[in-house]
């Protein structure tokens, strides 16, 4: 029996602005969609948080047992600076700016975007598609919604009628809003007026003669909207009808609303069953974009140079730091909530690595049973992560004051404790021990040191002096110095 099968999970739809209980559409799968990077620039701390919530959800719903494809894009062509389908696309001015191709821009920070999230111990997903290598199902997807009499083509352009649509659907379900609303609210900006209503957003754009990324289509060279990829690539990977789609808060309106109607305008049938929504991460009270300046980079933190922290802070902490919020509340990223976390992380690794110098009795003064059965409550209401770590924190408590001989556990009770705390910390929180990452490199570096004493010593042993100060003069160059007494050579580090 896998452990969804005993486990109660609520998630909170965005849709319908409760928790549900999660049922999937095929008992022991889940198809997962989540609204990936465009690369442009490096992430920054703030993108890494909403892919960090949705790594929280894949690891838990992977340890529930569920078999899950997880879907996330990379937004490479059709997202333009403006909202509105007019100004210019992001990775074709950054290239024009760089004087470089917009495929080297896209290579540039796709690697950076793996790289961080790989330091943050972030799981890769199951399929990562990207807008430019599905140029050709978009199309197919546009022909679908016009031939369905929700699309109209001017110019060589092609936008998706929100009225015409709204007849028979609901336009601004997720988000909330009124098509009428939406009309007063709208700023007639260059290039809108060749719509029919300034409401509608471009499904494919023409390409004006300076656009670099451009591809052939039924209507003109151009490329496709940006909303359009995302209702491309998850219908495709995941069919018409899955279970999570989730992104960032600020995704929710136009991104998202417009995937909704798209979906419906080709197939007819409502996509996804559960819409989720990661907050914003704060610094300075206001919300961290690429646009502002108003960021930090997560190398910046790992290495110290910023002007914010008063010193630098391993990706595990950072992590550490984010997970005690839930993903549905804003965060505000300050030097003192980090120092607060790196505190609390160092607690909860020495609890950890605690645990088998412990000594077991004929009795426990603690329920670990209990205490198990509120670590899986706090992740089945809506992945609480702030109250799971709360609940790891009791056990800290426990495994202290039994190290102290104030209280008791069995055998049996600190298996469950152990079992229980390794789940979670690692393998749902994703946490790295890296005090044990950095004990095995110290063990390394001794052996291999030691190893290269003991080849000098044969080299001195057989009149090889040339050999036995190379390796002498090339140790104490990477700072290891060795010091040679009666007793055999020993070394120290620089």
């Amino acid at each position: 029996m896998q452990l969804y099968q005993t486990n109660e999970l609520k998630i909170y739809n965005s849709i319908t602005g409760e928790k549900e209980v999660f049922k999937p559409i095929t008992e022991g799968y889940v198809g997962m969609y989540v609204c990936g990077p465009t690369v442009y620039s490096n992430v920054h701390l703030g993108n890494v948080r909403t892919f960090m919530s949705f790594d929280l959800v894949f690891r838990y719903l992977k340890h529930l047992g569920y078999k899950v494809r997880y879907v996330r894009n990379i937004t490479d062509a059709g997202h333009l600076e403006n909202d509105a389908d007019v100004g210019e696309d992001r990775i074709a001015k950054k290239a024009r700016l760089e004087q470089i191709e917009p495929m080297e821009v896209v290579q540039r920070y796709t690697v950076d975007f793996h790289n961080t999230l790989n330091k943050f111990n972030n799981l890769p997903p199951s399929i990562e598609p990207t807008a430019t290598g599905h140029i050709i199902e978009q199309i197919e997807v546009i022909n679908e919604i016009i031939d369905n009499g929700f699309a109209y083509v001017v110019n060589g352009s092609v936008y998706f009628d929100v009225l015409k649509f709204n007849e028979t659907n609901e336009y601004g379900k997720l988000s909330k809003r009124k098509v009428e609303d939406l009309i007063h609210n709208t700023r007639e900006t260059a290039g809108q007026s060749e719509k029919k209503n300034p409401q509608d957003f471009a499904l494919w754009k023409k390409a004006e003669p300076q656009h670099i990324m451009r591809w052939p289509s039924p209507w003109s060279d151009g490329f496709p909207g940006w909303h359009l990829e995302c209702t491309t690539m998850s219908t495709k990977y995941l069919g018409d009808h899955f279970d999570i789609h989730g992104g960032g808060m600020d995704l929710k309106f136009p991104h998202h609303e417009c995937e909704i109607a798209q979906a419906e305008a080709s197939t007819g049938i409502s996509p996804v069953n559960y819409w989720m929504h990661a907050n914003l991460l704060t610094l300075n009270g206001k919300k961290m974009a690429k646009s502002t300046g108003n960021n930090i980079l997560p190398n910046e933190i790992f290495t110290g140079n910023n002007d914010i922290l008063d010193k630098a802070f391993t990706p595990s902490v950072t992590r550490f730091f984010m997970l005690q919020a839930n993903y549905r509340s804003i965060l505000d990223f300050s030097n003192e909530a980090l120092i607060a976390s790196e505190k609390g992380f160092n607690r909860l690794m020495d609890a950890f690595h605690t645990i088998n110098n412990l000594k077991t009795g004929s009795s426990s003064s603690f329920d670990s049973k209990l205490w198990k059965q509120s670590c899986y409550d706090a992740m089945n209401d809506d992945f609480n992560s702030p109250i799971l770590i709360a609940n790891l924190f009791e056990a800290v408590k426990q495994i202290n004051l039994i190290k102290e001989e104030k209280a008791t556990i069995t055998q049996e009770d600190l298996a469950i404790i152990k079992e229980t705390m390794q789940a979670f910390i690692f393998e749902v929180l994703g946490l790295q021990d890296e005090r044990s990452a950095q004990d095995n490199s110290s063990d390394k570096l001794t052996g291999t040191v030691e190893l290269l004493i003991q080849l000098r010593a044969e080299a001195r042993a057989n009149k090889d002096f040339a050999t036995s100060d190379k390796i002498r003069d090339q140790l104490a160059a990477l700072g290891v110095e060795l010091k040679d007494g009666k007793d055999g050579t020993t070394f120290s580090l620089n």
